[in-house]
């Protein structure tokens, strides 16, 4: 059987599991931390180191085609234009871009949720602490949707509200479309680290409209290690300033032979603030073959079949005593389990990982990030294993 995509024009695979390089035996519930690698993504990654053996065989026109390539895949899954991205090798570049270029002045105060990733905090700490802001952590309780949580710590001194789309540790889920709304209101600038939702969720940049935003590639992106994205809204594009001034940036720098008559001028869109060596020619190819799949499958029908997963999981654990946010309050794509009892979660990673079940441990859950490989039997002998542990 084959699905169709969600605009009736592209057809899917009905056991995109033949799409993953896993072994047998595996039962890879890990996603949010480091991406299953796809057979495409492999097959790219070998081609490319073999073609490093021949730099003889790299035009110039090499040094940027590649780049356009997979910063245009990137904009098409969010909704933007080629101009308009970056090519950034971590988040912490990222936010180290938008710390720079945000204006912080003296009583005023960025929105951050309590307990969020170590990379969206330390840039906005020191960004603060130099300019006499305040960082302000939301800690929603339970019964509250963070979105509104967040929209209701926004005041008139809001420079800045930086978030994600689902909370790293559990899966909640985090509405930028209303926070969103809410920062613009106040006159504030809109950050997201889409690092845990890009690719499996969807998110378009002309419903949540930020500033900046950015994600690792390596997660529900499916691509390597060491590269990731960027968008920059237009309104930075003519006087943002860069982290680092690569030549590859500058007006007229695919003209090598002219390369020292240095220029003030730009290349144009967002290109200025993406990393030196963007090139990257071992890395691309693998990322462009994973943005290629992802296009394929679209982040729509990603989140539909890992919704149906999780729900799944979630009512099964359930039965031997742990729990999880609502379906209505989380993604689709990561659940966290919280143990029956004090204690348990202990050794309980190590353990699962003995029998060949990899999850994580986050903030006193059981973090559970599947893709499309995970199926019934995956399923089932997660719920079997946590069943005999629990007991």
């Amino acid at each position: 059987m084959r699905e169709r995509g969600t605009n009736g024009a592209e057809e899917r695979e009905s056991d995109p599991r033949d799409a993953f390089d896993l072994p047998d035996g595996v039962a890879y519930f890990n996603c949010a931390n480091l991406a299953p690698r796809l057979k495409s993504v492999s097959a790219a990654g070998h081609a490319a180191i073999d073609a490093m053996a021949a730099p003889w065989s790299i035009a110039a026109a090499d040094w940027f085609s590649g780049t356009a390539a997979l910063k245009g895949l990137f904009a098409s899954l969010i909704g933007a234009t080629e101009r308009d991205t970056a090519l950034v090798p971590s988040v912490s570049y990222g936010i180290a871009l938008a710390a720079r270029n945000i204006p912080l002045r003296e009583g005023d105060n960025v929105v951050l949720l309590d307990r969020e990733f170590p990379s969206n905090y330390y840039s906005w700490a020191r960004a603060a602490a130099r300019s006499g802001a305040q960082v302000r952590l939301v800690k929603p309780a339970a019964d509250v949707a963070i979105a509104q949580a967040v929209s209701e710590a926004i005041d008139p001194r809001t420079a800045v509200v930086s978030i994600p789309q689902c909370r790293w540790t559990d899966g909640a889920f985090v509405d930028v479309v209303r926070i969103g709304e809410a920062a613009r209101k106040r006159g504030a600038a809109l950050v997201i680290d889409a690092s845990q939702s890009l690719g499996a969720h969807p998110l378009d940049v002309a419903e949540c409209r930020p500033d900046f935003l950015v994600a690792v590639g390596y997660k529900w992106l499916l691509g390597p290690y060491g590269l990731g994205y960027l968008y920059v809204d237009e309104r930075w594009h003519g006087e943002g300033v860069p982290l680092e001034e690569s030549w590859l940036h500058r007006d007229g720098s695919d003209n090598f032979a002219a390369l020292s008559d240095y220029t003030d001028r730009y290349r144009p869109g967002a290109a200025r603030f993406g990393q030196g060596e963007s090139p990257q020619f071992h890395l691309q190819p693998m990322a462009i073959a994973a943005l290629t799949q992802i296009s394929r499958w679209r982040p729509a029908f990603i989140q539909r079949r890992l919704r149906e997963w999780t729900d799944a999981l979630c009512a099964r654990a359930a039965t031997i005593g742990y729990g999880c946010r609502p379906a209505e309050q989380r993604v689709g794509h990561m659940v966290g389990l919280r143990p029956p009892r004090s204690g348990l979660i202990e050794g309980l990673v190590e353990r699962l990982r003995a029998e060949g079940i990899h999850v994580s441990a986050r903030d006193g859950c059981i973090r559970i990030s599947p893709h499309l490989h995970n199926d019934e039997k995956d399923l089932q002998r997660l719920v079997d294993a946590l069943r005999r542990m629990a007991s």
